[in-house]
Parts: structure tokens; C-alpha cells; sequence
């Protein structure tokens, strides 16, 4: 379609193409007008036409011959409705799609509307901000405002929506997607029901074109009570997410059945006619539905956000649950969390020393990429089998809790506050776990340095001592980049964690290691289910924390490789890193360097903390379809509630609003199922 002259006014352009009878088929007059007229005053438009009744006989004529043997279905029944039942082909057909558009059929109202508009959305905005009279007068000056009760256009709506039914049927018969709703096998499918329904609305109109519906009409009563309870089917499959776990082919499929039935739901009330006026109010509203679902076919966004949400609900679903362990109550709790970071402190002191160690190994940058992500993944593995924690590991897990917690219990002054008190809880949870880390990590790593020197009479420190404190320059080195690098790397562990127990839980694993025969046979049915039991508890806790090693010990070696500046900085390592190279030094560093890198360390765990927990705070809001305008409101009593009892937020005073805090936090994770 060629570019059209931004002067051209829709008066020259009707007399260039109606002044007479044109019969062409071409779309270039239909696509040149309707630039035009977005140019003009709509009302010149009308009064235009309604000056000149030639004008008006010769377009109306020209509109019927063009759309005339163009059927319309395509247009309901595939746009903006998932085309794959996989996320990662329907992404790429989108992109493509986006990229290079495909070739529709000419003798189609699909391609009609590609070819006389690049933009079904800006299309659709301009005659939403028409007057409704001008657009009905328009409708009605083209002699289309009753068309929505032609026989030919009633055909249309009605094969659409039994093929919407047909697919959707197929789909809901899976097994692996009635296994979402067990709640449906002993009651009549309604996905049939819905189905028999529409065949018997197209029996009856093929054997009474004339045929309207009513809203009081039982055909039209029973489709909306089976499209309903289709619904209803999709939302307690999603529920049930939570208790059998789901597969990204499984979401995608009833995604998918969704949009399809309410896709069926809006077409059959436009068949609904009460009074006169609703017969120029549908026809008006299938021209809208239709420039809709166009504009949002090839939605990349809507795609994924649609189809990750549950993902996403489901992970921090599964990290919620672990979270609550990582907020402290009492004093008792406090110093057990202290006792449990300064235990993870130690295991990374070793590791620092080791990874030392390791870099003198001659060898490519793979070899010492292995030998790396094998340290620290052994490491955050022993941590986590010992019941030690790493600080930095919890705020994937707390963000969800709170987000939890947020989301089910609503934003009241009261539970403002108390919400604000839980947080001051998991704030200095988080502190004195970052204490107990740095104050054992340090000490251990000068410990094991000062031994390996008295063992071998060498400070093997030496060598690497200026790039560990040039490390800990942040205007030296790019410590604060590396810092949020490893930040990222604890939200994405955190994601697998989450997955791993959405798998498990999908795929029955505890279930089938309990009841495996072999296993049975061999080590007996008290071994089979306490195997079946440790899975479900440490499985996804060991491949997360065994992945965040990986992505830890390979990020600088690949870096490396690919001529980047890429490293991590993690406070507990950063801790132990200080003190292998103030040893590498003899403690004669100068006082610059000394308080920069002191300084550094916690502005890395800060970092740590700050990316991973933003991170997971977005995943969990939008997971839970959060209003981020009222969450303003609680940050801000969370702030007031830190003016007012700072040292809440880092000693474990008891507060009257602790049980209430507690309860508010308990009582919403003893929730096991909820709605998508």
C-alpha cells in the first residue's frame, strides 16, 4: 500500500474515487479514505455525505462489493488467541509473525483489514473517541448498522463458535488436563454440554435463518451457564496448581481454553438482540471486537506475561513456604539464626581459601571454571544439608513470604501496621544472618591462611593479596556491578528452587520413590519412604543451591573468555577475601585501603541484598497481580514504623504487636491452596 499525501482531504478523495460507480476491487481507495478522514473533523465527514446522496449511493456501493464473499470467522476464532500449545514455539511464531508478517488469504476480512491499515490499534482508539451518534450515523449511511442480523453474518458467528467449541473440547479431554480438576469427573462435562448446545443453535438457525436471540431465551441461558462453568473448570485447575504442581505445556493448554471460551462467551451475546437499539449497538461492537483482536495478535508482551504469571505464582508459592523459616521472632530465634549464619561463615571461609588455591592450578579457563563452580557449588550444598544458612540466600525466599502475606490480607491502616512490624522482623533477621556470616567468614580465612603459612612456610597469600583489596576499591574495580551480578544469580537460584518443587509436585517423584518397586525390593518399604520424604524436603534446596555455585564459580572465567569484565562479589566471600589479603600484605596496608575495603564488603552484601530481593519482590507482586499504587501506602508505614522504633529493625525487642505480626504471617501460610 502506498504512502498517502498528508494533504490530501477526504472531499478530494472521495471525488477521486466516487464520483461514480467505481466497481474495482482494489482496497487502495477504502486504505486512502480512511486516512484521510483521521486528518478531518468527522462532523465534515458527515455533512459531507450528507450533502452530496451521489457520493453516498457510489461508496456505499464500493464498501459492499469489497467485503462482499469475505468471511470473517478467522478473525474470531484465531486472533489473539494462542496458536501453539507450547510457550516457546508460540514466542517464536509471534516474533516472526512480528518480523515477517504472513500471507493471509485475499478473500478475507483478516486480510482486508492488514491491507488497508498497518494499525488495528490506532484504528480502533480513533473510533472510541468518536461520538457514538456520529459513528451510528456513519454505520447507517453505509446501510451496514443492522448487518449483525443478516443471515450470512449470524452463519458467521455461529461456525465461530462452534469451532472455538470443537478445539476446546479436544483440549479439556487431555488427561493430564483433567488431572488439574478431579473435581470434574463424576458431574456431565460442560465443555459437551457446551459444545451439543452450539450445534443445536446452528440446527436451528440453518433451519430458521430468521432465527434472533433473546436474553430470556433457555438456548442463550444455557450457553452462558456452560461457558461459566467452563470457566470454572480453567479457575480450579489453576487453583489446584499449588497441590499437583503443572507443566508450561499444561498452563499454556488452559491459558488457552480461557481465552477460547470467553472468546465464545463475547460472540454469542452479540447474537442477543433485546430492542432495536441493540441491533446498531452489536453491529457497531462485532466491528470493534474485531480491530481488537487484531491489534493484539501478535502481542509479544501479553504472551508472556500471561503465560508466566502462574509460573511465576507457583515458584513463589514454593519460597514462601521456606521463607517463613528465615524470619525471627524471639531473642531465641535470633541467636539461633546468628548461630546458623555463623556455621555458613565458616564453610565460606574454607571455600575462599580454596578457590586461592584453586586459581594456582595451571590450566584453561574452562578447567579453572569447573574447579571454581565446583568449590562454592559443594559449599552452598554443605551449607544448606548442615542447616547453615548464607544471608544472601534468604531475601528470594522472605520476598515472597511478604508478598504472601501482603497479597491475601489486604491494606487496612491495622494490618499496615502490623505488616510494617513484620518486615522490622525480617529486616534484622537479615542483619544479624549477615553478621554471623562476615564475623566467622573473616577469622576462618585468616586462620586457614596463617596455617597453611606455618605448614608450609610460605605465605601463599602473597601473590593475590593486591587484586582481593584492589577488589574491594569500588572506584578501582567494579565491585558494585559484580555485587548486583550475584544478587541476580540468588533470585535466579531462587527460581529454580521454586521449579524444582513444582516438578516434583507435577510429576509425582516423592510418590514414585515411595512406591517403587525395585527400591522396595532392595532396600526395603521404610527406606523407599524415607527416601521419598528427604526428595520432596531437600531436592529443590540442593539443585538451587547447587546451580548458584555453578553460576558463581563460572561467571569470571567465561568472562574471561569472552574478553568481558564479569565477576561476583558476595558479602561472606568478600569478608574472607579481606582477610586473605590483608595477610598477603602482613597487615601493612595503609588506612585508605583498609576502611575502603572494610566499608566495601557490607556495601556488596547491601547490593546482594538489594538486587535479589527487588527481584523477587517483582516476581512475587506481579505473580499475585499486586497494586503497586496501594503497596505505596505500606511502604510508606513502613517507613514511618522505622522513624518510630529503629532498633526494632535490628534487635529482637518485643513489641505487643508480635503475636498479632505472627499471626498475620501464619495464618496466611497455612494456606495451601489458592486461586490463580
Amino acid at each position: 500500500m502506498k504512502f498517502f499525501n498528508s494533504s490530501t482531504n477526504f472531499e478530494s478523495v472521495l471525488k477521486k474515487y466516487f464520483s461514480f460507480k467505481n466497481e474495482t476491487l482494489s482496497l487502495e481507495p477504502f486504505a486512502e479514505f480512511l486516512e484521510s478522514i483521521k486528518r478531518a473533523d468527522f462532523t465534515d465527514v458527515l455533512n459531507f455525505f450528507r450533502s452530496n446522496p451521489d457520493f453516498v449511493v457510489n461508496f456505499k456501493y464500493y464498501i459492499h462489493t469489497i467485503f462482499e464473499g469475505r468471511p470473517f470467522n478467522l478473525s474470531l476464532t484465531e486472533a489473539n488467541i494462542l496458536s501453539e500449545n507450547a510457550f516457546f514455539p508460540e514466542l517464536k511464531k509471534r516474533i516472526l509473525n512480528k518480523v515477517l508478517p504472513p500471507v493471509e488469504k485475499e478473500k478475507t476480512v483478516w486480510y482486508l483489514i492488514d491491507n488497508i491499515s498497518m494499525r488495528p490499534k490506532k484504528d480502533l482508539e480513533y473510533l472510541h473517541n468518536l461520538p457514538e451518534n456520529e459513528v451510528n450515523e456513519f454505520l447507517t449511511i453505509l446501510g451496514i448498522s443492522d448487518f449483525i442480523t443478516k443471515n450470512n453474518v449470524k452463519k458467521e458467528l455461529v461456525f465461530s463458535m462452534n469451532i472455538l467449541s470443537w478445539r476446546v473440547t479436544g483440549m479439556a479431554m487431555e488427561v493430564e488436563v483433567v488431572r488439574m480438576a478431579p473435581e470434574y469427573r463424576n458431574f456431565d462435562n460442560p465443555f459437551l454440554a457446551l459444545q451439543n448446545e452450539l450445534e443445536g443453535l446452528a440446527e436451528e438457525l440453518e433451519a430458521n435463518p430468521d432465527l434472533q436471540l433473546h436474553s430470556k431465551d433457555s438456548r442463550y441461558k444455557q450457553i452462558k451457564i456452560y461457558t461459566q462453568q467452563c470457566q470454572e473448570f480453567v479457575n480450579i485447575a489453576f487453583k489446584n496448581s499449588s497441590k499437583y504442581g503443572i507443566s508450561g505445556k499444561i498452563n499454556q493448554s488452559l491459558l488457552k481454553i480461557r481465552q477460547q471460551i470467553e472468546r465464545i462467551y463475547e460472540i454469542v451475546k452479540l447474537l442477543v438482540i433485546n430492542n432495536e437499539e441493540d441491533v446498531i449497538i452489536k453491529s457497531k461492537q462485532l466491528i470493534f471486537n474485531i480491530l481488537s483482536y487484531k491489534s493484539h495478535k501478535n502481542n509479544i508482551s501479553e504472551l508472556i506475561n500471561d503465560s508466566t504469571r502462574l509460573i511465576s505464582h507457583l515458584i513463589t508459592n514454593h519460597t514462601a513456604e521456606a521463607g517463613s523459616h528465615y524470619i525471627t521472632s524471639t531473642r531465641k530465634e535470633y541467636m539461633k539464626m546468628f548461630y546458623k549464619a555463623s556455621g555458613g561463615g565458616i564453610i565460606v571461609g574454607a571455600l575462599c581459601v580454596l578457590k586461592m588455591l584453586y586459581g594456582y592450578i595451571p590450566g584453561s579457563d574452562f578447567s579453572h571454571a569447573f574447579l571454581y563452580s565446583m568449590n562454592y557449588a559443594m559449599g552452598f550444598v554443605m551449607i544448606y544439608l548442615m542447616s547453615f544458612t548464607l544471608a544472601t540466600k534468604q531475601p528470594a525466599m522472605t520476598a515472597a513470604t511478604m508478598t504472601k502475606v501482603l497479597s491475601e490480607e489486604g491494606n487496612s491502616q491495622r494490618n499496615n501496621t502490623e505488616f510494617a512490624h513484620l518486615v522490622s522482623k525480617l529486616f534484622r533477621s537479615q542483619f544479624i544472618a549477615f553478621v554471623g556470616n562476615v564475623a566467622l567468614s573473616f577469622p576462618i580465612a585468616l586462620a586457614i591462611i596463617y596455617g597453611l603459612d606455618v605448614f608450609f612456610s610460605q605465605n601463599l597469600a602473597v601473590e593475590r593479596s593486591d587484586k582481593l583489596l584492589k577488589d574491594l576499591d569500588p572506584f578501582q574495580s567494579k565491585a558494585i556491578l559484580h555485587a548486583s551480578i550475584a544478587g541476580f544469580y540468588l533470585f535466579i537460584s531462587g527460581i529454580i528452587s521454586g521449579n524444582i518443587g513444582n516438578n516434583s509436585v507435577f510429576y509425582q517423584i516423592p510418590e514414585r520413590i515411595a512406591k517403587n518397586i525395585s527400591i522396595r525390593k532392595l532396600f526395603g518399604v521404610k527406606f523407599a519412604k524415607n527416601l521419598s520424604k528427604y526428595y520432596a524436603k531437600n531436592w529443590p534446596g540442593i539443585v538451587s543451591n547447587f546451580w548458584f555455585g555453578v553460576f558463581l564459580g563460572a561467571t569470571a572465567p567465561v568472562g574471561l573468555f569472552f574478553g568481558l569484565d564479569l565477576d561476583i562479589r558476595h558479602i561472606t566471600f568478600a569478608a574472607g577475601n579481606f582477610a586473605i589479603g590483608l595477610y598477603g600484605k602482613d597487615f601493612s596496608v595503609d588506612s585508605y585501603t583498609f576502611w575502603i575495603s572494610f566499608f566495601t564488603v557490607f556495601l556488596i552484601g547491601f547490593f546482594n541484598f538489594l538486587v535479589s530481593f527487588g527481584l523477587s519482590m517483582f516476581l512475587a507482586f506481579r505473580s499475585r497481580k499486586l497494586n503497586f499504587g496501594q503497596v505505596s501506602e505500606i511502604y510508606k508505614e513502613i517507613f514511618r514504623y522505622f522513624l518510630n522504633h529503629p532498633f526494632k529493625f535490628f534487635f529482637p525487642l518485643r513489641s505487643g504487636l508480635d503475636k498479632k505480626a505472627d499471626d498475620l504471617m501464619n495464618s496466611t501460610l497455612s494456606t495451601k491452596s489458592e486461586d490463580h
